[in-house]
This record gives structure tokens, C-alpha cells and sequence, in this order.
């Protein structure tokens, strides 16, 4: 679906000499890495990584993604950074924990994600060496990631649906690859998988505790809300009714003020197609 990927990049920076570097800055941006990957909660450099990210499994930190050549990306090729994010292997052959969402980022197109990595290397390197997991057996068994990888995921670009507008599939490139909404907002199962059935249903007691609400069309949730509603909370975090979002979804709100119009009006477009579901129950019901 090549004019799905037209469509983005048009609506991104990309006049300047070094475009493919703007518009990975603003992909980069959209995505959220940098709230990923610095541990700004004690102070720590940009994108050298040591978040800790509490899970049901154990506790993840977030590695170095500055261009540092031993402790970070910089040595990594193009191939390395596409094998990371479409496959989500690192450049030695490990598998990733599906923590590091490239169960979306496989989606993205191959001139978005090196565009992303032109980006990064333009940033100042940090030595700074990465934490080990805190996970718990048999989860810490890295090549257990084997069987899940063949069980849960499907790698590839996404794929457009030509019977849907050009608005439409800019938008649930956006929401599925970019911004990766489903990731958390979509139930899991006990293995951490992705439930797809219940795509952005919402999830109570995700990673470090947070909640995540139900935002599909279901009358219990964003059913009344227009599309214009939810364009202007991925700009200023402000619900309908004149509510401030929480703390988890402000972070994602500074990345998305940082679209387009058109492109945060694209991924309203998307979400309100999505099938309704019935917010997640509540603890003790």
C-alpha cells in the first residue's frame, strides 16, 4: 500500500537537506523513544537507557540507544537496525523480550525505520553500559522467546487496505506502527501476547501498575466522542468533558502534540473504525 506510506511522508518535515534526518526526528519523536529509553525519573542522560519497566514478569531496563559505538548503537549497520526493529533480534542473534514493542515497530517501512536511525546517530553518544533484567524463571530463559516468536509474532511491513481512504491507512499506520497505541491498550494473555480480539479494549495493572483505558467506539468508552474529540486530546491531553489525561498517557501526549494536524486528525479517523469492546473490568468484579 505505497500511498499509504506517501501519505506519511508528505505530512512530515521533509523539506529540509537533511530530510530523511527531519523526518526521522519526527517519527522518532511520535513513537516515543526517548520516554522509553532515558531514565529521566533519576536524572539519567538522553537514550542511554536504565528505565526500569515493572511488569508481571519481572523488572526490564531499557537499553542505551545513543550512537555510543561500545555501549550503544554506534556500531550497529542498517541492516542491524532494520533486523532490530522488523524481526526483533539484536545484532548478535538474540531475541528481544516483546517488552521493546517491535511487534509494532515490524510494521514500519524500511525508509521510516533508517530514516529514525539516521536521526539517532545525529545525537550526542553516551558510554554509559546497560543494566541486566530483573526477570523471573522461566521467563529469563532467553530462548524460550523462540516458540513465543512462532506462537505470537508475524513479521512484516504493514499492508494497506485499498478499500479503505488514504486518511484511513495514513492513520492506522500511525496508530499501529508509530505510535503504537495497541500496545498499551490492548489486553495480553498470560505469555504477554498481544490479545487481538480485543484490540485497544483497554488494560488494567499494564507495566509499572498503570492502567490503560478502552479506546474504541464502545458506548462505555469513546463511543460519543467525535474524531475531532480525540485529535484534539492527542494535542493538548484534554478529554471532552474538560478532564486532564493521566500520567502514563501525558507522556504520550507531549510526543503526539508534536504531529500534524492531519496526521493526529488521521489516527482519530482510524480509532473510531476499530470494532467496539467493553472496557476492561474493574479489580474485584
Amino acid at each position: 500500500m505505497r500511498l499509504a506510506f506517501a501519505g506519511l511522508i508528505a505530512a512530515t518535515p521533509a523539506a529540509a537537506a537533511d530530510g530523511h534526518v527531519d523526518r526521522g526526528a519526527y517519527l522518532f519523536k511520535a513513537a516515543g523513544c526517548a520516554v522509553c529509553h532515558t531514565d529521566s525519573e533519576h536524572g539519567g542522560p538522553a537514550l542511554a537507557g536504565g528505565r526500569a519497566l515493572k511488569t508481571d514478569y519481572g523488572t526490564f531496563y531499557t537499553p542505551n540507544i545513543s550512537p555510543d559505538p561500545i555501549y550503544g548503537i554506534g556500531a550497529w549497520s542498517d541492516a542491524d537496525f532494520l533486523k532490530a526493529l522488523r524481526q526483533g533480534v539484536s545484532p548478535d542473534g538474540s531475541d528481544y523480550y516483546p517488552v521493546f514493542p517491535y511487534t509494532a515497530f515490524t510494521l514500519l517501512s524500511d525508509v521510516d525505520i533508517l530514516d529514525v536511525k539516521a536521526f539517532l546517530f545525529t545525537q550526542a553518544p553516551v558510554p554509559k553500559p546497560n543494566r541486566d533484567h530483573e526477570i523471573d524463571f522461566p521467563f529469563s530463559v532467553r530462548w524460550a522467546l523462540i516458540p513465543w516468536k512462532i506462537l505470537y509474532f508475524r513479521e512484516g511491513v504493514f499492508q494497506g487496505d485499498p478499500r479503505r481512504p488514504l486518511e484511513w491507512n495514513r492513520g492506522a499506520y500511525l496508530a499501529k506502527a508509530v505510535v503504537h497505541c495497541g500496545e498499551c491498550h490492548t489486553p495480553r494473555n498470560w505469555l504477554g501476547a498481544l490479545i487481538k480480539s480485543q484490540r485497544y479494549a483497554g488494560v488494567v495493572g499494564g507495566p509499572d501498575g498503570m492502567n490503560a483505558p478502552d479506546i474504541t467506539p464502545h458506548p462505555d468508552a469513546l463511543g460519543s466522542w467525535s474524531t475531532e474529540d480525540i485529535a484534539t486530546l492527542l494535542k493538548d491531553g484534554i478529554t471532552p468533558s474538560g478532564d486532564f489525561v493521566g500520567h502514563g498517557m501525558r507522556d504520550v501526549v507531549a510526543d503526539t502534540a508534536a504531529l500534524t494536524d492531519s496526521d493526529r486528525h488521521a489516527i482519530a479517523v482510524y480509532v473510531k473504525s476499530v470494532p467496539p469492546q467493553p472496557p476492561p473490568p474493574k479489580p474485584g468484579h
